[in-house]
């Protein structure tokens, strides 16, 4: 990681990390020990493989991202201003309604402090706590340019941190996957990404009021880093909340019911 920091300077952290991890594939690693599904093994990964920025090294994309404190909405589709104004009021709706409910003491009341009902405030000069969730436009072409019609795998690498972990656990009686990937398993390890949460709005979106729910690493075993669903509108600051402060996990029951096209897609821009 030094190096690749030293000969890359004008980068920053999530593509040195990356750098750092596709180095890592590239070794052909041996696969980890029968107890890999320990945290204490991921941690020796990251101290003996790449470098742990501890917060040290600063990210271009950080500056946009310093105010949140739990989740994004980007917008990757700018074919249609009237249908994305429709979603904001929507969002907004959501978003007030979600204020609402912890206020008079709905998920607030869980043992959560009362300030994080107030997390989706829109108020980038408050000195409370961060944006449960911030909507990013861009404006600018050449803002546009870089986020239009990007792929779940994109999103993670702009706005996570990339690392690696042993892959989910091997069912009984199921087969490991003949077709190894880095994004699924292979070696019995998967790349994984660690950060806030991203919600997608894309060009369907235009018409489903629909977002794409990224999921930063596999699920059960056969599943891929990148997968993801589309959540209505009305239910994204209900799901961020809950997923942020009360821990929820969304694992459909074990079945994979991720949207098998944007994997697809994935799997192809990661290479193998």
């Amino acid at each position: 990681y030094d190096d690749i920091r030293v000969q890359n300077p004008l980068e920053g952290r999530r593509m040195w990390l990356l750098r750092a991890v596709d180095q890592f594939w590239a070794s052909n690693p041996s696969k980890p020990e029968p107890s890999s599904g320990s945290e204490a093994q991921v941690m020796l990964v990251l101290s003996l493989s790449f470098h742990d920025p501890s917060a040290d090294d600063e990210d271009p994309m950080d500056q946009v991202i310093d105010d949140v404190e739990a989740g994004i909405v980007l917008r990757t589709d700018f074919s249609n201003e009237d249908a994305w104004n429709s979603f904001l009021e929507k969002l907004k709706k959501a978003e007030e309604e979600h204020k609402e409910n912890t206020t008079e003491g709905g998920d607030a009341g869980q043992g959560e402090p009362d300030e994080n009902s107030d997390a989706a405030e829109e108020d980038s000069e408050d000195d409370g706590p961060g944006l449960l969730i911030k909507v990013i436009d861009a404006s600018l072409p050449e803002e546009r340019a870089l986020f239009e019609g990007i792929s779940n795998l994109r999103a993670l690498r702009l706005f996570n941190d990339v690392d690696v972990r042993p892959a989910p656990l091997l069912p009984s009686g199921t087969k490991r996957t003949t077709t190894p990937h880095r994004l699924v398993d292979r070696g019995g390890w998967q790349e994984v990404y660690s950060g806030i949460t991203i919600w997608v709005y894309d060009g369907l979106s235009n018409n489903d009021h629909c977002l794409r729910l990224v999921n930063p690493e596999g699920d059960v075993y056969g599943t891929a880093t990148g997968d993801s669903w589309r959540a209505q509108v009305s239910h994204v600051y209900e799901l961020q909340f809950n997923m942020t402060f009360l821990g929820m996990k969304i694992n459909f029951g074990g079945m994979d019911r991720w949207d098998s096209a944007e994997r697809s897609r994935n799997l192809r821009e990661a290479g193998e």
